[in-house]
């Protein structure tokens, strides 16, 4: 299973950072998933900024979503004190891992990137996500793995893996819908239709503003009705609108709650990896995020065999995500 969970979360991951931030209507017109498609180039983005996206990007390359929850496990498995530092520190090692290996820094870092290259301390981050009126994703991106935690522990973990970088409600609280959706299918392999209210009742008191839309959520038809008004509620206004991420286009920003909320639907009426990766680039946006969280659970669940075999060949680290896997299963074991 964690073999098939990690793989998953990296093709989930590479495959959706080539359609990172492309309007959910182009996708729908120009993606039918026989073959990897990179669009990183039509990132509607300022021109100065245009090849953050582009500049040593390879093709079925994983993220950050992948090389944080790598680190996240790493920290875990360490038998340390589970802390902001240690976080930090472990995601700083698995940076420099691909820095060495490659010779630069893994594509797609948000604030993260401003750390990394020593143009902000973390606590000059930490206040510009604290202060935002709706944060952005990274702590639900990179909470799977807390969900194999002892259940008393899962809050109280995903809460430090928010506040480690995004210490705000709406971050802690898609930190523990993630954590929590990991744990009933995968633990508790509950059925998907319980999702949503199993989650929520592990909600009380974190944030009512995501309870709330989850509400709405649970109420949505399967993604073959979504009509314009639904994806308002899944994705919040369309077209994106500032200072949400990326402005201008329909799709899902890069928003914790907003993440985290489409997580769980996706997980909800999904029927196996494949199909909750198509889900998930439909939506547009920031996809790759949405895309490496459901597929690694889904693979988890229904078996990595539920996707295509050359995605399964062309994913990045392979031999890596199985070692990392394997200690994942030795350790749970215990």
């Amino acid at each position: 299973m964690y073999r098939a969970l990690l793989t998953g979360l990296a093709i989930g991951d590479a495959f959706g950072a080539g359609l990172e931030f492309q309007d959910r209507r182009w996708i729908h017109q120009n993606v039918d998933f026989s073959t990897f498609v990179n669009a990183r180039h039509r990132i509607a983005s300022p021109s100065s900024e245009a090849e953050l996206f582009t500049k040593n990007y390879r093709a079925w390359d994983y993220t950050d979503d992948t090389e944080m929850t790598l680190g996240l496990i790493h920290a875990l498995l360490s038998g340390e004190p589970f802390t902001e530092a240690l976080l930090l520190d472990y995601w700083s090692r698995e940076y420099q891992k691909g820095v060495a290996e490659k010779g630069f820094g893994r594509n797609g870092h948000g604030s993260m990137r401003w750390y990394y290259e020593g143009a902000q301390s973390m606590e000059q981050i930490r206040a510009f996500q604290r202060e935002r009126q709706y944060p952005g994703n990274a702590p639900p991106m990179r909470a799977v793995p807390l969900g194999f935690l002892p259940p008393e522990r899962i809050n109280a973990y995903a809460i430090i893996n928010a506040d480690a970088t995004h210490p705000h409600p709406k971050a802690r609280a898609a930190s523990i819908l993630v954590a929590r959706a990991t744990e009933f299918l995968l633990c508790k392999q509950g059925l998907s239709d319980d999702l949503i209210s199993y989650c929520l009742a592990h909600m009380e008191g974190i944030d009512n503003e995501t309870s709330d839309l989850l509400l709405q959520v649970e109420q949505l038809p399967p993604p073959a009705e979504l009509s314009d008004a639904h994806y308002e509620v899944l994705c919040g206004p369309q077209p994106i609108v500032a200072p949400r991420f990326l402005p201008g286009i329909y799709g899902l920003p890069s928003d914790a709650m907003l993440t985290g909320c489409c997580i769980l639907y996706v997980l909800k009426h999904a029927q196996d990896a494949f199909d909750g990766l198509k889900i998930a680039v439909g939506f547009g946006g920031d996809v790759d995020s949405l895309a490496s969280v459901c597929c690694g659970i889904l693979s988890a669940r229904y078996g990595l065999e539920t996707l295509p075999a050359f995605m399964i060949a062309q994913v990045e680290g392979l031999v890596y995500l199985n070692s990392v896997g394997d200690r994942m299963e030795a350790a749970i074991a215990l």
